[in-house]
């Protein structure tokens, strides 16, 4: 009895030991996947962050490259070389220089934003083919070269006016909010391609006064951007 005995208890040593193994090896991968998933749910970037004064980054929008200055780029952690969604900037007016973060210079700004959108038509083509059925006055002509087409109440661009060159209206076309009150002002949206990548500028609708220099002014913008054809070879 003594003999058979011991074995139960050594059986029931054996089953604990076993049985302690398995729930040490459970908890180690439990662990372990509590680990791995802490460590891909953690907010990261590959790349450093760049201080405002460095010189200009190559960031990659849609495959196409953009020679930014950090200090031009309104959120931080989009200060940073290579592949992006999407950057928005800003840029004072008239002298098309990025903001000084020491100086509260009170410029009027350019806000513009770069991202990867899928494709669609170009803004000429879409004044051809679609605005015209949200349209519902006869589009009127003003003394500064530009005509004037008011969306119609209870479509998707309702308290929108379309404005552009009727000329080259490819050149220049915009949708601007109206005027409303001094704490809510009118805007302009004025879109371009650049490659594969969507470009909008946003810029207070009183400059449509002199649109020519905005016109002007982004095309500055843009030349600079553009890495040069030495530095591209």
């Amino acid at each position: 009895m003594t003999v058979l005995a011991g074995g139960y208890h050594l059986r029931r040593v054996r089953r604990a030991s076993v049985f302690a193994l398995f729930a040490l090896l459970f908890v180690v991968i439990a662990g372990l996947a509590v680990a791995l998933m802490a460590y891909l749910l953690a907010p990261r970037w590959p790349e450093q962050v760049e201080a405002v004064e460095a010189p200009p980054l190559p960031i990659v929008v849609a495959g196409v490259v953009f020679n930014v200055p950090p200090a031009a780029i309104r959120i931080a952690v989009q200060r940073r070389a290579g592949p992006q969604e999407r950057i928005d900037l800003a840029y004072l007016w008239p002298k098309l220089t990025p903001p000084d973060p020491h100086d509260a210079d009170p410029s009027p700004r350019l806000f513009v934003t770069v991202e990867t959108v899928q494709a669609s038509l170009p803004a000429a083509e879409r004044l051809k083919s679609i605005y015209p059925r949200y349209i519902d006055e006869q589009p009127a002509s003003d003394g500064r070269g530009l005509t004037t087409a008011p969306f119609a109440d209870g479509t998707p661009y309702r308290g929108e006016d379309l404005v552009y060159d009727a000329a080259a209206p490819e050149r220049f076309l915009v949708r601007c909010t109206r005027p409303r009150t001094e704490l809510t002002p009118a805007t302009c949206l004025y879109e371009r391609a650049i490659g594969a990548a969507a470009v909008t500028f946003r810029f207070p609708r009183e400059w449509l006064d002199d649109w020519r220099a905005v016109v002007d002014g982004i095309d500055q913008l843009v030349e600079g951007w553009r890495p040069s054809a030495a530095a591209r070879r």
